[in-house]
């Protein structure tokens, strides 16, 4: 009798441990999902936002950003578009492609006085530095 309640034991021990669900790592447990380069211009496109227009700089008082980091074709984005025609063709693009963390600046506005500030304003952001120039 002992032997059968310890073996019917065991076996209900068996079975309680595989019903168990299966312990997973903190790291596991976030899939990130995100290529770098979205991850890459989720950052730029932050900074861009917090330092060219929630700060309201009168520098990039006439363009509105229109955010495109949801792409489907692997090229996150954002563009900068003229304040009062939001339908306009795009005078700034920023955007990544594919699983890299290169950032590509393109645009009329490039070619502008204010394409220089960009430029740096970009690199830094890129690299992981999301403070603001504090030339205009």
């Amino acid at each position: 009798m002992n032997r059968f309640l310890l073996a019917t034991s065991i076996i209900a021990l068996g079975v309680l441990a595989g019903c168990q669900s299966e312990k997973k790592s903190p790291a596991s447990q976030v899939p990130s999902g995100k290529s770098a380069s979205l991850r890459t211009m989720e950052q730029v496109a932050i900074a861009a936002h917090k330092c060219w227009f929630a700060s309201k700089d009168p520098a990039f008082r006439a363009y509105r950003m229109a955010n495109e980091l949801n792409s489907f074709s692997g090229t996150p984005r954002f563009l900068l578009v003229p304040a009062k025609d939001y339908g306009a063709r795009p005078l700034l693009v920023v955007q990544a492609q594919g699983n890299s963390s290169r950032v590509d600046v393109f645009g009329p506005l490039m070619n502008e006085s204010l394409g220089s500030r960009i430029n740096s304003d970009v690199g830094r952001w890129r690299a992981g530095d999301n403070s603001c120039s504090s030339a205009a």
